[in-house]
């Protein structure tokens, strides 16, 4: 059976992270779930290990929720669902190994459409002037590292940038889990920001877009600053294909102290 061949069909030259390695075929899609992975002793043929190391290596996928160990069957690839993708080395791994995988990227774009316009209007309510400065300088490198030939600015990317600049939302909101989840999510945001930012056709309209979002922030204006935060993923949407998610878009978040009115 193909499921059970080893994943490149000869011997490493090196000795990679083995569980990265896996990882990366099975968030590329060449292990689908309900799949089995090849046997540990193809594993060890492969990779030139122990079978301790193998057996380590098949232990983290494991914890990430991604495998599951079957007695006398071998190690078999888990529901998408049953991952820990909010684990930060899964989550790295998600952000350098799914693009291929359409189903990931629309659930992380999803996820973003339903959270960020909230964290824009938290971040209208309670930004201070350093959040303020912290956003403003995230945009003006953006700007910077498109006008650069290289696409680079202070030793950073653009793209690099751009999710600073979500960060730098996310960061104030002045909510600690809020803030945690983007230091968290951050891998996660970069595969779409990477994305939708090389297959843009219009970078200057999502600049602007941008703009709007730290204008409405910076002038206190929550409703504004939804309503930007919006805007700014529908471009992302439109960039990536997923704008049929904004006719379906669920309920806008409400909590306590964010200082929103609940509808009359």
């Amino acid at each position: 059976m193909s499921s059970r061949q080893p994943p490149s069909g000869r011997k490493l030259a090196h000795k990679p992270d083995i569980a990265e390695d896996l990882a990366r075929a099975i968030f590329a899609g060449e292990h689908a779930p309900g799949s089995f992975l090849p046997r540990e002793l193809d594993l060890c043929e492969t990779y030139g290990v122990s079978r301790s190391t193998v057996r380590s290596a098949l232990q983290q996928l494991v914890s990430a929720g991604m495998l599951t160990r079957i007695s006398g069957q071998g190690s078999r690839v888990r529901e998408l669902t049953d991952w820990h993708l909010l684990d930060p080395r899964v989550s790295d791994w998600m952000a350098r190994f799914a693009q291929p995988n359409p189903r990931i990227q629309r659930d992380i774009f999803a996820f973003r459409v339903a959270v960020e316009p909230f964290m824009a209007r938290l971040a209208a309510v309670h930004a201070t002037a350093a959040d303020l400065l912290a956003i403003e300088t995230a945009w003006r490198d953006m700007i910077r590292a498109l006008e650069a030939p290289d696409r680079r600015c202070e030793g950073r990317s653009h793209d690099e940038h751009d999710v600073a600049f979500h960060e730098a939302i996310f960061a104030a909101t002045h909510n600690l889990l809020w803030a945690q989840l983007s230091h968290m999510l951050k891998p996660a945001i970069g595969l779409l920001v990477e994305t939708s930012n090389h297959s843009a056709a219009e970078l200057s309209d999502s600049m602007e877009r941008h703009r709007r979002l730290m204008e409405a922030i910076r002038l206190r204006q929550p409703d504004e600053a939804e309503q930007a935060a919006l805007s700014v993923l529908e471009r992302t949407g439109l960039d990536l294909g997923f704008e049929s998610l904004f006719d379906h878009r669920p309920p806008r978040l409400r909590l306590p102290g964010a200082d929103v009115p609940e509808p009359g």
